[in-house]
């Protein structure tokens, strides 16, 4: 018996079903590897970074993301570089799906129950996706934002539902807008921190300071007054 169409579990109508001791037997997903391109490439390298949002609330198959992942490497691959991009698919096929296995074979009347005992055995895995959630994520020189969209746009067809694609005001991966990266950077005020990027702690250390001297003044004005 072959794999049921991903359409037959589109909708999220159960509770999540995860791997675990008592959900045994299940396959491994489809797609294997998040990370694809230059993924040691330093924050600095790639300030340029654009999302694939999803805008429905659907279960999508492990098979439709790494075909997903394949079309849009195979563009940037083709198109920017093989070295000119990071690649990264931001949902994980943690939910089971199951199928009530039906015997098609001659004599089968004999040996199928039918709607008895109707919970079925693991088939394939899917990730939950809610509106608004990220599936892909690409970071790029600005010169290849262009190849980026492109890639994510005929990535798109690999998913069911409807998806948008958004071009992040991010510095690449951080939280970090675009303005604030290159004025906190000429400051001191973020360190690298592999692909992404973080607020120096003397930096917290000192504001948590400044707060609690405010804090202390208020305290002692209010004493004051009374």
């Amino acid at each position: 018996m072959g794999r049921r169409p991903a359409r037959c579990y589109r909708q999220i109508k159960n509770k999540p079903y995860p791997k675990s001791r008592y959900c045994r037997g299940v396959p491994d997903p489809k797609i294997r590897i998040y990370d694809v391109g230059m993924k040691k490439k330093g924050v600095d390298e790639f300030p340029f970074c654009v999302h694939l949002v999803s805008w429905e609330k659907e279960n999508v198959s492990s098979e439709a993301l790494e075909a997903a992942r394949i079309a849009c490497n195979k563009y940037m691959t083709k198109f920017a570089g093989k070295d000119a991009f990071h690649l990264r698919v931001r949902v994980h096929p943690f939910h089971v799906l199951r199928i009530n296995k039906m015997l098609s074979c001659a004599g089968a009347d004999r040996l199928q129950t039918g709607m008895r005992g109707a919970f079925g055995k693991p088939q394939g895995v899917c990730a939950r996706v809610s509106i608004g959630q990220v599936l892909l994520s690409v970071r790029c020189k600005d010169n290849n934002g262009i190849h980026a969209q492109e890639a994510l746009r005929r990535a798109k067809f690999k998913f069911p539902g409807r998806q948008k694609i958004i071009v992040s005001r991010k510095w690449g991966f951080t939280k970090f807008s675009r303005t604030d990266y290159v004025k906190w950077k000429a400051e001191n005020r973020i360190m690298p921190d592999g692909v992404n990027a973080k607020v120096c702690l003397l930096l917290l250390y000192h504001i948590s300071c400044l707060c609690n001297i405010l804090r202390m003044s208020r305290v002692s004005s209010w004493l004051y007054s009374i």
